[in-house]
């Protein structure tokens, strides 16, 4: 068991695992990873800030994962197939696996917003991203980005 009394003290990651060709925009999220720091392994959980122009991640969906996010506070904008949709603290939102639904968040206001951010980990996975050309494929905990061909960017 484990006990986080003041998550805010966690580090912040605003690196990402994207290539490098699209890996900029980034810079505005930091992630706070408290199931990692808990010693989770069945499902990862980030305490996630965006600041004012950022966003969560490329807009994609997962096969084999699901994803589900709390706004605890700000104002994000979910930007899914359907169109977007402002959420505020409270609000909550799922992305069942296996549902083909590109879904981001961004921050389109003046102030920062916090969510947190659980998903399954896992070893085995498919993710499309169906604005640029990009797919994940991970097996056996590996992961690979490559083009939507099937040709893998180094």
């Amino acid at each position: 068991m484990a006990v986080i009394r003041d998550p805010s003290k966690l580090e912040g990651r605003r690196s990402t695992i994207y290539p490098p060709e699209f890996a900029k925009g980034f810079e505005g999220r930091v992630k706070r990873a408290l199931g990692n720091a808990g010693g989770l392994t069945q499902f990862g959980v980030n305490l996630t800030t965006l600041e004012p122009g950022a966003m969560s991640a490329h807009r994609h969906w997962h096969a084999r994962e699901d994803e589900f996010i709390y706004v605890l506070d700000g104002e994000l904008t979910l930007i899914t197939d359907a169109g977007e949709e402002l959420l505020g603290p409270g609000m909550a939102a799922c992305f069942p696996a296996g549902e083909a639904n590109g879904h981001h968040l961004v921050n389109k206001g003046s102030a920062s917003a916090t969510y947190l951010e659980v998903g399954t980990r896992s070893p085995n996975e498919d993710a499309e991203y169906p604005d640029i050309d990009l797919r994940l494929q991970k097996r056996d905990g590996k992961a690979v980005f490559m083009r939507k061909s099937g040709e893998p960017i180094e």
